[in-house]
């Protein structure tokens, strides 16, 4: 799965109508409805929008026919492998009606071109764990953690022995760093994730 990295813009006229898609990366629902509320334009005919964020998703037709606009746009997020984004197509009607199929092609166009021409992050699946560790082995764990593809350190605790390192990092790393803390602290140092 994919992300964007960054706000996007395109705009096309189709039969004397014209279609702006503002597409951004989001983290929440919340976050989403922000954006829709920034970028939708009142002056305009309609504000179709849709999102998705995992299993969530939402969209709107803003007042064109039902299914015409905000479920191609979710197909048009869907179609291209895309999680937690937002896309909001607004429309200034020219006059020329387009039917049900004109209506379904050019928002969920609009969506898809904008996206397509959007900077895409990879999506990573990471967790968190801690890290217990002593005193004698901090300085040469936190030295190698950097090894560790994409590892973060989140927080450090300082105990009355050693510290507790919450860190984040890739799903598929967590068998190397549970291998990298034993190894350089001949088991004096381990991992936990989740509940273990």
């Amino acid at each position: 799965m994919f992300s964007l990295e960054r706000t996007e813009t395109f705009s096309q006229d189709i039969k004397k109508s014209r279609f702006v898609a503002h597409a951004a990366p989001v983290m929440s629902e919340d976050e989403a409805k922000g954006f829709i509320a920034a970028v939708s334009d009142p002056s305009a005919n309609h504000n179709c929008w849709a999102w998705r964020m995992g299993q969530s998703y939402r969209f709107s037709d803003d007042g064109e026919p039902s299914g015409t606009a905000g479920k191609p746009m979710l197909q048009a997020i869907d179609g291209q492998a895309l999680d937690r984004v937002v896309v909001v197509v607004t429309r200034w009607f020219g006059g020329i009606l387009l039917g049900s199929g004109g209506l379904m092609r050019a928002y969920g166009g609009t969506a898809a071109a904008c996206l397509k021409a959007a900077a895409k992050t990879e999506i990573i699946p990471r967790i968190e764990g801690e890290i217990v560790a002593g005193f004698s082995d901090l300085a040469v764990l936190k030295a190698r953690l950097g090894a560790l593809p994409d590892l973060i350190v989140v927080n450090e605790k300082f105990t009355a022995s050693g510290a507790i390192l919450t860190v984040a990092l890739p799903e598929a790393a967590a068998a190397q760093a549970n291998r990298l803390v034993t190894d350089l602290t001949s088991g004096r140092a381990f991992v936990r994730f989740g509940d273990g």
